[in-house]
């Protein structure tokens, strides 16, 4: 495995080097919004975030937060080893349709009650999101969900030789 050089941490910044394994589960009272074919289809400062090395956080709503009339079940589910079992949901908003879009807990481990029927959602996969009014960018790869601020540092898995990490 390649050597893994820690960016610098800023003032104000965190970096996912020093999340834990296995992963934090925190309140997050930022102002978390998704916005998709023009609408603003979740919007909490009463979300969660969870923090695992490596990986930019992952960022869950409420289900009252999320416009559920935008909703539609995806088909598939995956099983994280620390929060168990996810399904996923697509956002269907006119005409477009972003599969997959994000996922839920329905069932989740002790650890991670919190999040039942809480939703993530892949910034990759709808047009915007943001952390207090700060546009995030999506963790690289496309597999994992987290999102990327100016107040995280990396290098974060999901790119290219990140596998082993």
């Amino acid at each position: 495995m390649a050597k893994i050089t820690r960016e610098k941490v800023g003032p104000g910044q965190e970096s996912v080097w020093d999340y834990p394994r296995p992963p934090r589960l925190e309140r997050c009272g930022r102002r978390l919004q998704v916005v998709f074919a023009g609408e603003v289809v979740a919007e909490t400062r009463a979300g969660y975030r969870v923090l695992e090395t490596s990986h930019p956080p992952v960022y869950y709503f409420p289900p009252g937060d999320v416009r559920d009339e935008y909703l539609e079940r995806a088909p598939g589910v995956s099983f994280c080893e620390w929060k168990g079992e996810a399904g996923y949901v697509s956002l269907r908003v006119g005409d477009r349709v972003a599969v997959a879009a994000g996922w839920s807990y329905a069932r989740p481990s002790p650890a991670f009650l919190a999040l039942k029927d809480h939703l993530a959602f892949y910034a990759s996969r709808v047009d915007d999101c943001f952390v207090d009014g700060e546009r995030v960018t999506p963790q690289p790869g496309g597999f994992y969900g987290g999102w990327i601020t100016s107040d995280v540092v990396g290098p974060f898995k999901g790119g290219p030789g990140s596998m082993g990490w």
